[in-house]
């Protein structure tokens, strides 16, 4: 197995083994990836799902994490990896007529929250977009809008 590199700029959260579906884990954790953190707890507080508590704390965690440790501005934070994974599923036996019993599966699943300070990158793309207004206009990539045919 490979350890991950550890990057200067990114924080992460991870919660293991949380009682709901990974579908419905999902449904809000695409909602919110790519955005910045203040945007992030707006979108969580007024959605209506069971979901959005876990993730919400996950997301107060990881920005603490970020705060504490690494000394970055909660503002300048952006969700830049959210993903939730499947976790074990809890089997529990309910009892049923005539000495029978059923079975009742309990999903759970395993959220890791990843959020990147763009400070550091805001400083670059200034010094970028500055040195872009002086390029000639051949140096732009532009798409060609060329359609490739298979053979």
């Amino acid at each position: 197995m490979r350890k991950k590199k550890k990057s200067l700029t990114e924080v992460s959260a991870l919660g293991q083994y949380i009682p709901m579906s990974v579908h419905k884990a999902r449904r809000v954790i695409d909602q919110i990836r790519g955005r910045s953190y203040k945007e992030t707890l707006m979108i969580l507080e007024l959605m209506p799902y069971r979901a959005c508590y876990p993730i919400l704390k996950f997301i107060y965690s990881a920005a603490a994490n970020a705060k504490h440790n690494r000394g970055f501005e909660k503002e300048d934070l952006i969700v830049c990896k959210a993903e939730v994974n499947k976790g074990t599923t809890r089997k529990k036996l309910k009892p049923r007529a005539r000495g029978r019993s059923y079975l009742i599966k309990r999903p759970t699943c395993h959220i890791t929250i990843v959020l990147k300070d763009i400070s550091y990158y805001k400083k670059t793309y200034e010094t970028l977009d500055n040195r872009e207004k002086y390029l000639p206009s051949n140096f732009r990539l532009k798409s060609s809008g060329a359609i490739w045919d298979k053979k």
